[in-house]
């Protein structure tokens, strides 16, 4: 960017300077040029910043990315394909659906453990015969095809046998694998096997057909890591869902021995035997001393770790003698009676692989949900169980194979890994999905990984010995029985892992199609390649002819097309000048800084190779009659301005009344803007460009001041300046004469008047001698005098009835004196006391309007002696001596009188009428109960100031709504205020606060309370929901209180638990949520668990 100058500085200032002295009519086609700012010296190519208002400068749009030499990978749009290749020596991962992460490092173990895969291998589908294919191929849906250019494809297969149409798709890519002999893992092999006549022939149609191919493809694909889809599919599992990772070992490894129970092959048969271990429930009676023993096979120990440090302290609870005294004595058989006896579990004999489920996930009797212990505990990697059996052997040594981690402190979310070692190179590996990582360093921390919440205290790791480990996360140890040399546990297995040829053709079906894709992806990164290359050359080419020299033919684009055309995409979008253009089909000059002028030659190869238009040429695409227009404008307001200063100078003197006249005030404020619309109406709107600036870089040419009052309500101006379409028009009454209100009008010079009346030749002229509007006067004074009657009456009838003005003395039955009362609405009384204290504001009131408070057959509604007591009720006591002032000052329409006949009755006269009584109550009982879309309000207290200040407060609002806005109430001494609350008892006080009828229609909140939209059908633990996600505060933890009662029935309706609209709820808190958690699994916990109800793990699929 060259440096700025005069003519960078100000550019719109700049291109039509030249009109300040130039006519409309006598513009040249060098002043048309200079408003396009075609002169303008074109930017050096080093520049960085493009020139906005400058049409010449072509720099800074983009084009520094394409000019140069650019290397062959920056023309890369799609990433390498062999990075999605399984490493030499690396393991092979799993995809991670959703929340599938439990079943993954499930598989993962599972395929570690060489002779349950082998023995996976010789499973054998039951539709499949020994040849490996299905006789008869079930039917195939027609299959489409689409490219896929960002993933690895994979393969599909639809059966339409009787057990469902599942898909498989081959994975894409993980690390993970079997070893060799030799300690590596294993490589894709390097003879393919013979090609397969038909995909479908050999897909699996069962959960372990589906498992061995899984364990195939992890064994031998050449991709990083592979889609579990299919087996997932097969076991019916909802991959967004996050299932109980020990439910589903337990679950899985059940449905597998069911699977494998009528296999041919014996060692497929027995292959659950390594993992199945026996143990007894040991009853010991304390009279006979006799036992009895119930044998039972497990898959896994569960240990209970809560207030446990280390392994070993919880497998000794797990075989703790349990005392059964009490009411849970036990009946003894031999002694034919019930006698304490002693329960314990005892060990008989244990598996080849021992899987020791930590029971990190417990049930919260307090919460009623589960939750998760995040304690550490220790655990060994040799294990010696010799002491646990029931008869000790000589030595059964475990070694650790696989810890299974749970990282996070909820119980409903989180992610799973497994920590898994390779028997073969004894090394560890962290399997994490898709990713796999080797464990190294010189100190191994198996089970250990961060959390994945953040900012909470992490608990101290305890000390420990060499061999040991120790974590916060792990709920699951899988150990490895350590064998003598030559000795063998159940059924001898085969030394190799060998894969069935069925299994090898649809892996090596697989990584054809991997590879195929690889190739794909190949060409399509080169074909980018090729492309980059052809486009780096246009662009290179036509930025060398873009800048156009002078007297060179050019045409217009726009910047924003330029920008996109030069960015990174390979297909930009026609060309579009529409924008630009002006009413008269041409270049606007108005809208130079959005567009860039260019050659001709440049202009016709872009518009050749992407089409589009208008096509602005050269002069013909100059716009004169815009030009003309803008420059009318900037005369006009030259002349403006000019007057302008007169005016505001002139009106600082002081005038004649005789030599002068009235001007509105509002039209003085407006006067520039009504005269630019007169003088040039056809500019309005085409002289404003970026930013809402004028053509010559200043602001808009209508006012910006504020309004000024208008004081009277004669005049025809009400509003502000938008409706002043006349100038002096504000000033003139109804009658169309001179208002007669000062204050929206003022007096100027015979001078400034001519200069005002230039402008406005049609607008109405008042001198200052002439007299205002005598109709209008009148009906001034008229309105002084309605005012003065008006306050008369209010002072009147104010001291007449003071006592009810100020609700001070008010009658009750309590008072036995007097025999004697009389009823009145209180809306009558609530509109008479607005008017005696704003008398100018609201109108007298005439009517009492008692027929309010009676039905149609002119019977009284309500019962005479719950008037004056309850706030809802609409009638109103007053003493007789007020109902004689009342009767003579105002129109009585029903006289309601209450006569005490003896102690507990009372007569009106209009009689009650029960029949409509009883509909009224009923109705409006309704009416609370059901409700939609009503607001309450929940006050939440957390220490006893907090409670004692929402108390006060509520006691004050026992005082009526008028009382506090009655200027002789508010005269009363705080002080007293203050002592009145202190003299009130605390049940008083209690009562006050939890009051559900609102005194006002207008609520005034107060600190610690929220506003909440219910409906009556809304259950309270629905309430309870919302209350948390407002204040942060568990369900279990909130108890709601309404009336001095508690709410809790989660289950019961707002409406039934007597809740209505305005109700105010006080929100008591047992202690503060420590974990924060804790709101979110309540959140998850709300929605039924189902757990893997309708799954294939509950049946064979």
């Amino acid at each position: 960017m060259p440096p700025k100058s005069k003519q960078t500085q100000n550019p719109n200032r700049q291109a039509w300077q030249w009109a300040d002295t130039t006519e409309p009519a006598r513009i040249t086609q060098e002043n048309v040029e200079t408003a396009y700012r075609i002169r303008l010296k074109a930017c050096p190519r080093d520049g960085r910043r493009n020139c906005k208002n400058n049409p010449n400068c072509l720099v800074g749009l983009g084009e520094s990315q394409w000019l140069g030499e650019i290397d062959d990978e920056a023309f890369q749009e799609i990433e390498d394909p062999n990075n999605e290749r399984r490493a030499e020596g690396s393991f092979v991962g799993l995809k991670n659906l959703g929340a599938t992460c439990y079943v993954n490092t499930f598989l993962q173990v599972w395929f570690q453990n060489q002779e349950f895969r082998s023995a996976m291998y010789q499973y054998l589908e039951p539709d499949l015969p020994k040849g490996g294919r299905r006789t008869r191929s079930p039917p195939r849906s027609p299959k489409k095809t689409s490219p896929v250019k960002s993933s690895p494809p994979s393969p599909r297969k639809q059966t339409g046998s009787a057990q469902g149409e599942d898909v498989v798709s081959s994975t894409t890519g993980c690390p993970q694998g079997s070893p060799k002999k030799d300690g590596s893992p294993p490589t894709s092999p390097k003879k393919p096997p013979p090609p397969m006549e038909n995909d479908e022939d050999l897909m699996p149609t069962t959960v372990c057909g589906h498992l061995q191919f899984i364990f195939a493809l992890l064994q031998n694909s050449s991709r990083r890591y592979i889609d579990p889809s299919a087996f997932i599919q097969s076991l019916g599992l909802d991959t967004a869902l996050q299932q109980d990772a020990q439910e589903f070992s337990k679950l899985l490894m059940s449905l597998l021995e069911d699977s494998t129970r009528y296999q041919p092959n014996p060692w497929v048969r027995d292959i659950m035997q390594q993992f199945r271990g026996q143990y007894a429930y040991v009853t010991r009676c304390n009279r006979c001393f006799q036992a009895s023993s119930r044998p039972s096979q497990f898959y896994e120990l569960d240990l209970n770790i809560q207030g446990h440090t280390d392994l070993s302290q919880c497998v000794e609870e797990f075989l703790q003698e349990e005392k059964l005294e009490g009411d849970n004595q036990y009946f003894c058989s031999f002694c034919q009676s019930k006698q304490n006896a002693a329960r314990l579990i005892s060990l008989m004999s244990l598996p080849r692989v021992l899987n020791l489920q930590l029971l990190r996930f417990v049930f919260d009797r307090n919460t009623g949900h589960k939750k998760k212990l995040n304690n550490y505990v220790r655990f060994p990697e040799v294990l010696d169980m010799s002491r646990y059996l029931r008869k000790p052997e000589n030595e059964v040594v475990y070694e650790l194979q696989a810890v299974l981690i749970h990282r996070g402190h909820s119980a409903y979310s989180g992610h799973y890994i497994a920590h898994i070692k390779d028997k073969a190179s004894s090394c560890w590996y962290k399997f994490n999905d898709e990713e796999i990582q080797k464990m190294e360093g010189k100190k191994l921390q198996l089970g250990c990984e961060e959390d994945l919440e953040g900012g909470q205290k992490q608990p101290k790791k305890p000390k420990l010995q060499k061999g040991s480990h120790a974590s916060r996360n792990a709920y699951m140890l899988v150990y490895n029985r350590r064998m003598p040399e030559g000795e063998e546990i159940g059924v001898p297995l085969p030394v190799e892992t060998a894969i069935p040829d069925r299994l090898m053709q649809m892996v090596h079906r697989d990584n054809q199609k991997f590879e195929e894709w690889v190739k794909e992806m190949k060409d399509m990164r080169q074909q980018s390649v090729v492309s980059g290359k052809a486009r780096h050359q246009e662009i290179t080419e036509l930025c060398e002819l873009m800048p156009a020299e002078e007297g060179e033919t050019y045409e217009w684009i726009g910047t924003d097309w330029l920008r996109e055309w030069l960015s990174e995409s390979n297909a930009p979008r026609s060309v579009d000048n529409s924008k630009l253009t002006c009413t008269h089909g041409r270049a606007d000059p108005h809208k130079v800084s959005d567009m860039k002028r260019i050659s001709k030659q440049a202009a016709e190869m872009l518009y050749s190779k992407y089409g589009g238009g208008p096509h602005l040429s050269d002069d013909e695409s100059l716009c004169w009659e815009c030009v003309r227009q803008t420059c009318a404008q900037l005369h006009a307001k030259a002349r403006v301005a000019e007057d302008h200063k007169f005016i505001t100078s002139a009106n600082r003197e002081k005038v004649d009344r005789n030599k002068s006249f009235w001007v509105g005030k509002e039209s003085l404020r407006v006067w520039r803007q009504l005269a630019m619309e007169k003088l040039a109406p056809d500019s309005q709107g085409q002289g404003n460009g970026e930013n809402g600036t004028q053509a010559d870089g200043s602001e808009p040419t209508s006012s910006q001041g504020t309004k000024s009052s208008q004081g009277s309500n004669h005049g025809s101006m009400e509003n502000g300046d938008d409706d002043i379409t006349i100038f002096n028009e504000d000033i003139i009454c109804e009658h169309s004469h001179l208002l007669p209100d000062e204050s929206c009008r003022r007096l100027v010079s015979e001078a400034v008047w001519r200069r005002l009346k230039a402008y406005f030749t049609s607008a109405p002229e008042f001198r200052g001698s002439q007299n205002v509007c005598q109709a209008c006067l009148l009906k001034d004074k008229e309105g002084e005098q309605r005012e003065e009657l008006h306050k008369l009456m209010a002072t009147e009838q104010k001291s007449a009835l003071i006592q009810l003005y100020q609700d001070k003395n008010r009658p009750g039955w309590d008072k036995k004196q007097v025999q004697e009362f009389y009823i009145v609405s209180k809306v009558f009384v609530e509109e008479w006391r607005q008017f005696v204290k704003q008398p100018l504001r609201y109108d007298p009131v005439s009517n009492i309007g008692n027929v309010s408070l009676l039905c149609p057959h002119m019977g009284l509604l309500y019962r005479p002696e719950l008037i004056g007591t309850d706030p809802s009720n609409p009638g109103l006591l007053v003493w007789p001596a007020e109902w004689a002032v009342i009767s003579k000052t105002f129109l009585v329409d029903h006289t309601i009188r209450v006569i005490r006949e003896d102690e507990d009755r009372l007569v009106s006269k209009p009689a009650l009428c029960e029949e409509c009584l009883e509909a009224r109550v009923f109705q409006e009982d309704q009416e609370r109960r059901e409700y939609a879309s009503a607001t309450i309000y929940i006050r939440k207290i957390t220490s006893k100031e907090e409670k004692m200040a929402s108390l006060q407060r509520a006691e004050l609002n026992l005082s009526s709504s008028e009382e506090e806005n009655d200027p002789d109430f508010q005269q009363m001494n705080t002080v007293k205020k203050r002592k009145i609350v202190k003299e009130v008892s605390a049940n008083s006080i209690a009562a006050a606060s939890i009051n559900q009828v609102r005194r006002s229609s207008r609520h005034r909140r107060t600190r610690g309370e929220k506003q909440f939209t219910i409906s009556s059908g809304q259950t309270l633990r629905d309430l309870k929901i919302q209350v948390m996600n407002a204040f942060s505060v568990a369900p279990f933890d909130q108890h709601l209180i309404l009336n001095g009662h508690p709410l809790v029935d989660d289950v019961a309706t707002l409406g039934s638990l007597g809740v209505q609209p305005g109700s105010v709820l006080l929100l008591k808190v047992d202690e503060p949520v420590e974990d924060p958690m804790m709101i979110e699994d309540f959140a998850k916990a709300s929605v039924p668990e189902e757990g893997f109800k309708g799954t294939g793990l509950l049946g064979v699929r």
